[in-house]
């Protein structure tokens, strides 16, 4: 079975695959220090825990946006698991062409979420991931990824609510049930779900509309995708494991 691991800023999301099906996923934070011991041991646990082997494991791949993590992720699967992983970097096969200035710009976890987009929906396809920056990204039908937008992401908004204004509480983000609050927890959801939703539409109207696409197939991943997903029309798939996808499709294509 395959390990594929996704390193984002706020969440490390492991996903076990046995050819093109999932047979599990997993969650952990980023931003405990951990060795590659506690790596190690934390992901044989993980899969112990779902009634599987660390033995069952005979190979990995890894797409990560924070370097300092790499190294005990790798040295820990490779100890406790004997697997050497693939990086997802430069040099790797996508199948996708990045036509920016500089192809070494854009995020691994970006070219994992385009790689399984255009996979699995075909071009054009715009892929959001809501994650600690949310992130659109354009595959053209000639599989060209062609550019990007990042903007912060809805806990990147609410952080700074709350750090920057003393008397903003912290906050469980959903969507409140008017878009007019009425007390200040309800006004704060308001802005950070309903703003984010406008956001999204209107990102998606001026990327179709900028591309000339008379149409293009919208899809989104990330924790709080779904939060959107379910009320604009302008998204019409949502797949928590994309990314995920995205690793195994990846590792496939290295043969």
């Amino acid at each position: 079975m395959l390990l594929a691991i996704d390193i984002g800023n706020t969440n490390i999301t492991i996903g076990l695959f046995r050819g093109n099906e999932i047979e599990g996923t997993f969650r952990m934070t980023t931003k405990i220090p951990r060795t590659s011991d506690e790596y190690g041991i934390f992901f044989n646990n993980l899969l112990h825990s779902k009634g599987f082997h660390k033995d069952e494991v005979d190979a990995a791949i890894l797409a990560s946006v924070v370097p300092d993590v790499n190294h005990h992720i790798i040295n820990g699967l490779i100890k406790y698991f004997g697997v050497t992983p693939i990086l997802v970097g430069p040099g790797i096969k996508t199948g996708i062409k990045i036509a920016i200035p500089n192809p070494k710009e854009v995020g691994a976890d970006r070219i994992v979420d385009a790689v399984a987009a255009y996979e699995i929906y075909g071009g054009p396809v715009l892929v959001i991931d809501y994650g600690t920056a949310t992130t659109h990204d354009l595959v053209l039908e000639d599989a060209t990824l062609v550019g990007g937008v990042t903007s912060p992401g809805i806990r990147i908004a609410a952080h700074a609510l709350w750090q920057d204004a003393a008397k903003l509480p912290k906050i469980e983000i959903k969507k409140p049930d008017s878009v007019l609050g009425k007390d200040t927890i309800s006004s704060m959801q308001s802005g950070l779900v309903y703003g984010h939703i406008g956001q999204t539409e209107y990102i998606i109207r001026k990327i179709q509309e900028e591309a000339g696409l008379a149409h293009m197939t919208v899809v989104a991943t990330g924790g709080l995708g779904k939060i959107i997903f379910d009320e604009t029309d302008s998204i019409e798939y949502y797949d928590p494991n994309l990314t995920l996808k995205g690793l195994n499709f990846l590792y496939h294509k290295q043969g």
